[in-house]
């Protein structure tokens, strides 16, 4: 209810605003005026009435959280989910490849291929994208 209201006030300002330039045009401003003092005019209003609006509708609104949600250890013994399958999941999650994550831990390809399997078993996820899904979801991985 609060939010019609709030827009009621807006449009009412403007019809205000409306008959009040039409009231100045007949009475101050008789000598051919300008259009740009016009539009400075309601620019002015409309910029102020619309920063009101604004912090009146969004005013108990909660500010978005600065970071992401922490990843929880714990979370990972509940999945059985060792601590190098973890690491996995996590430079899957930064978008690394099989070969570029081997390379990163000193490892070979088939060993990240077991790992990642492995995960994605115990996970139920199909594909790395899902698994990165779950794990965010899951809060493996912030």
């Amino acid at each position: 209810m609060s939010i019609v209201r709030d827009i009621l006030i807006y449009g009412l300002a403007g019809g205000v605003l409306v008959a009040a330039l039409q009231i100045a045009e007949y009475r101050f401003l008789v000598v051919d005026p300008s259009t740009g003092l016009y539009g400075a005019l309601i620019a002015v209003l409309f910029a102020a009435l619309g920063i009101w609006l604004g912090r009146t509708l969004h005013a108990g609104t909660p500010a978005p959280a600065a970071t992401p949600a922490a990843a929880d250890p714990a979370r990972a013994r509940d999945f059985s989910i060792t601590p190098r399958e973890l690491e996995i999941l996590g430079l899957i999650a930064d978008g690394l490849s099989n070969r570029e994550i081997a390379a990163r831990l000193f490892v070979s390809e088939n060993t990240v291929k077991t790992h990642s399997s492995r995960l994605f078993d115990k996970l139920g996820a199909k594909r790395r994208t899902q698994a990165v899904q779950i794990g965010k979801a899951e809060r493996l991985i912030p």
